[in-house]
C-alpha cells in the first residue's frame, strides 16, 4: 500500500511539474517588421534563471520549434523562440521555404538583426537572469546563432543543431565571445565535408573554445521526426542522433551556466 501512494505522489508531482511550463506567443518588433516569437518557463519557479534563444528552420516557428522550447522550459530555463521571418511568414512547401531563408542567407546584416531583436526580447522577460544568456538553433537556426555570435552577442554559448557552418566573413569569429558547440549529422549531403574544414579553421584560427560533434549514420534534419527517416531523401529523423545531441546540448550548458 506504501509503495502504491509513493508512485500516486510521484505521478502527481510529475504531472504537477509539466502543468507548471507556461506558454505565450510574444509580439515584437524589429525595425519595422513585426515578429511574433513564443515563450515558454516554468511559473512554479520565482527565481531569475537563464535565458535560452531558440531560432527556426527554414519554415519558421512551428511544431517541432515550440516543442524545444517547451522541453527547454522543463530543464529550467526561460526559453523565447525567435521570429526570424515576420509575423504570419510561415513557408510549408520547400521552394518557398528556400526563398524565405535565402533572402536572410544573402543578407547576414538583416539575419544578425532579426536575432539580435530576438535576443533582446528574451533578456526583458521577467524570469531572465541576462548575465546567462544562450542560443540554440535547428538547420537555418544553427546557422542563424552562429551568426549571432560571430556578431559577438554577449552569450554565454551557441549550439547548432544540423546547421549551415559556412560564413560570408569568417573573421568576424573574432567577435565570438562564447563557447560554440555544433552538433552534425556525419552523413549530411547539405553541409559537406569542406564546409566543416571551413569552420573548424575558422573557430581555430579565432582561437574560440569550440566542440564539434559528428553523429554517424545522421543526415540533415536528424532532430526533426517530421522529416521522415529516410536517410536517401539527405534529410531525415535519427532517434540516436537526437537523443545524444540533446544531452549534448544539456551537458555544455550546465558547463557555461555554472
Amino acid at each position: 500500500m506504501k509503495g502504491m501512494l509513493c508512485i500516486l505522489t510521484l505521478l502527481c508531482l510529475a504531472l504537477t511539474a509539466e502543468a507548471s511550463v507556461q506558454t505565450r506567443i510574444v509580439e515584437y518588433k524589429q525595425g519595422d517588421t513585426v515578429l511574433e516569437g513564443y515563450l515558454a518557463w516554468d511559473s512554479a519557479k520565482s527565481v531569475k534563471r537563464p535565458g535560452v534563444l531558440v531560432v527556426h528552420e527554414w519554415t519558421g516557428i512551428n511544431d517541432h520549434i515550440r516543442q524545444r522550447t517547451e522541453m527547454l522550459a522543463k530543464l529550467g530555463y526561460v526559453a523565447f523562440a525567435a521570429d526570424i521571418y515576420g509575423k504570419g511568414i510561415r513557408p510549408t512547401a520547400p521552394t518557398d521555404a528556400a526563398k524565405t531563408a535565402g533572402i536572410y542567407k544573402n543578407d547576414r546584416a538583416l539575419l544578425r538583426a532579426r536575432a539580435r531583436a530576438g535576443l533582446d526580447e528574451l533578456k526583458k522577460q521577467r524570469f531572465v537572469d541576462p548575465q546567462h544568456l544562450a542560443a540554440i538553433g535547428f538547420c537555418f537556426g544553427g546557422t542563424t546563432v552562429l551568426e549571432l555570435a560571430r556578431d559577438g552577442a554577449d552569450i554565454k554559448g551557441v549550439v547548432s543543431f544540423h546547421g549551415g557552418l559556412a560564413t560570408p566573413t569568417p573573421l568576424d569569429a573574432r567577435n565570438i565571445r562564447g563557447k560554440v558547440l555544433a552538433l552534425h549529422g556525419a552523413d549530411d549531403p547539405f553541409v559537406k565535408a569542406d564546409e566543416v574544414a571551413a569552420f573548424q579553421d575558422e573557430m581555430r584560427k579565432a582561437k574560440v573554445d569550440w566542440q564539434f560533434v559528428s553523429y554517424g549514420n545522421a543526415v540533415h534534419s536528424f532532430t526533426n521526426i517530421a522529416a521522415g527517416t529516410d536517410n536517401s531523401k539527405g534529410a531525415a529523423y535519427n532517434e540516436k542522433a537526437d537523443k545524444r545531441s540533446w544531452e549534448a546540448m544539456r551537458a555544455f550548458f550546465a558547463e557555461i551556466f555554472t
